[in-house]
């Protein structure tokens, strides 16, 4: 007897229960995450952030392995506005203060749309909520075992997404709702920079509610340079729509990037 037929849970194909995933996270309007990994040009990172959709609004602190305490980040997006403090930042820069301020930033947004002055990765620019629902256009979805994770029961999923797999569904969307969120998907797959496939990992709760996922492949350099390097990252989340406020550093303790001399003093 199956796990699903122990529980009187209806048996699910792989397919379904991913798409049934990717519908639910549409109704994500704040998120607490965590995310760990590898990322070209960055190495091994850790990183926990809150975000909120209405209004558009983030706030992380990430931490660069190499580095250690020296490379932690603290990272707010509030207003279209990015503030950046923590111990990578260079102090000596600042004139006393403990932050500085970049303007206009984006994060969440398209692949184009996105610009955080180079602070963070690309990959870490795109909105977790949507990227968890790349898997759904994946055409060689299977079932992986169940695992727990964070004491939370989980049915683990995996596949493989393309770029041309992710064109051609947006192509063929049958109504203007199903065509949104295949432009999304396609920007945040633009946004992570992979080169080919894109390997994906999907854990789902026993509400249909994506718990974890993890994305790896082979990247590209955007300005035509040596080969690129493995992207790797899993993606847990810790609370769903719990309340999220992002404020903003005092203001007398921000300093402009456009004032620093010799430029952002941390990225």
């Amino acid at each position: 007897m199956s796990d699903s037929a122990k529980q009187g849970r209806p048996k699910v194909t792989p397919a379904a229960a991913v798409a049934k995933a990717a519908k639910n996270s549409e109704d994500i309007a704040s998120l607490h995450y965590r995310i760990t990994g590898t990322v070209p040009g960055r190495g091994r990172l850790e990183a926990e952030a809150s975000m909120s959709t209405e209004p558009l609004a983030m706030s992380m602190q990430m931490t660069t392995a190499d580095q250690g305490e020296n490379g932690r980040l603290e990272i707010r997006f509030v207003d279209e506005v990015m503030y950046v403090g923590g111990s990578a930042v260079a102090s000596e820069k600042l004139d006393g203060k403990s932050w500085y301020r970049a303007d206009p930033a984006m994060w969440g947004r398209g692949a184009v749309d996105n610009n955080s002055h180079g602070v963070l990765p690309k990959q870490l620019e795109g909105n977790p909520a949507v990227q968890s629902t790349l898997l759904a256009d994946s055409k060689d979805l299977h079932k992986n075992g169940t695992e727990t994770i964070d004491a939370t029961r989980t049915t683990h999923y995996r596949g493989t997404v393309t770029g041309s797999g992710l064109r051609a569904a947006r192509d063929a969307a049958a109504d203007q709702t199903t065509q949104k969120r295949q432009i999304e998907s396609l920007d945040q797959f633009i946004a992570l920079r992979v080169d080919g496939t894109l390997t994906m990992d999907l854990w789902i709760d026993d509400d249909d509610h994506t718990k974890q996922f993890r994305m790896r492949g082979k990247t590209y350099d955007p300005r035509g340079g040596a080969e690129g390097k493995q992207l790797d990252l899993t993606i847990t989340f810790l609370d769903v729509n719990q309340p999220v406020t992002v404020e903003a550093p005092p203001s007398k303790d921000t300093a402009d990037i456009t004032t620093l001399a010799g430029g952002a003093p941390a990225g």
